[in-house]
């Protein structure tokens, strides 16, 4: 009698299941921390809830009533200036430091770790820091100098106070990129550059920036989202949106709506579907931008 065997499993179904059970702890932590939780914001955001009372439905009337509310749009400007104020001089400044870095220098390896050190802490420690260092009366800055200016307090000087500490906090992460984007443009390319006649102007415009393309939209992007979700040093420098509202920035909106004041989960989920809304947008508009213009050869 002859006997039956099982068809044995073919490679390609072999490495199927090894892959998917090498995929499934980053898919458990995706599908737990970032799809889950979408999920119970968007459920939080038809209901009124205001962590005591139980959870009522109402519909799209959270969303009418935040995209109607004059105080979120005053948000969302004040992000938009934040933002508009911090990613290019943050972008030129770190793009400048990791091209003097990259001359090789003395001391461009302690500079490195200085630049890098306040990107490494906490940012609500920092803004502890600078609010002490800006304060009006007894600040070290006002000291320093022999001034008595109220930096965090004025409405016209609130704003640019706080993007210029997030300048400065975040300037580090983007030169180390640069300066990783720099060293990693081959050579040869410079030196043929140089021997046609360019000079170091020309070189860089026309050699080292169309090579960084990669690195200047990964630099973009990241710098675009983590300024629009910005909140620690904010709040740490000017709780409750400073003066006249002047830095009440989106993320900081989210977080009164939703454990001051009114504690209402519901618009609080709102506003932050519509900040998701946006960085989604935003990041395919500079993908989009960026496709046809990122080089990676001057062939």
């Amino acid at each position: 009698m002859s006997t039956l065997h099982a068809p044995r499993p073919s490679r390609r179904m072999r490495h199927g299941r090894l892959a998917g059970l090498l995929l499934a702890p980053s898919l458990f932590g995706l599908a737990a921390f970032l799809l889950f939780p979408i999920l119970v914001v968007i459920w939080l955001s038809l209901n009124r809830w205001d962590l005591l009372t139980p959870m009522r439905f109402v519909g799209l009337d959270n969303y009418l009533d935040v995209l109607s509310d004059p105080t979120f749009g005053n948000s969302m400007l004040r992000t938009v200036i934040f933002v508009a104020s911090v990613i290019p001089l943050q972008t030129a400044l770190g793009l400048f430091l990791a091209v003097l870095l990259s001359r090789g220098l003395p001391g461009s390896g302690l500079f490195r770790v200085i630049y890098v050190i306040p990107w490494i802490c906490a940012p609500l420690a920092l803004g502890v820091v600078w609010k002490w260092i800006l304060a009006p009366y007894d600040g070290a800055l006002n000291t320093l100098f022999g001034m008595d200016v109220e930096w965090l307090t004025n409405p016209a000087l609130a704003m640019p106070a706080v993007a210029g500490v997030t300048i400065w906090s975040q300037v580090g992460y983007t030169t180390l990129f640069f300066v990783a984007g720099l060293a990693a443009i081959p050579e040869p390319i410079i030196e043929a550059a140089q021997l046609d006649g360019a000079d170091g102007w020309q070189v860089f415009w026309q050699i080292k920036l169309p090579l960084l393309g990669p690195t200047l939209f990964f630099v973009l992007v990241t710098g675009v989202i983590s300024a629009f979700q910005a909140f620690d040093q904010i709040y740490a420098l000017t709780p409750r949106g400073g003066p006249e509202g002047t830095t009440d920035v989106i993320a900081s909106r989210i977080y009164l709506e939703a454990f001051q004041g009114g504690f209402n989960l519901g618009r609080a989920s709102v506003m932050a579907l519509v900040l998701f809304v946006i960085l989604v947008v935003v990041t395919l508009v500079q993908q989009r931008y960026f496709a046809g213009r990122i080089t990676y050869d001057l062939s």
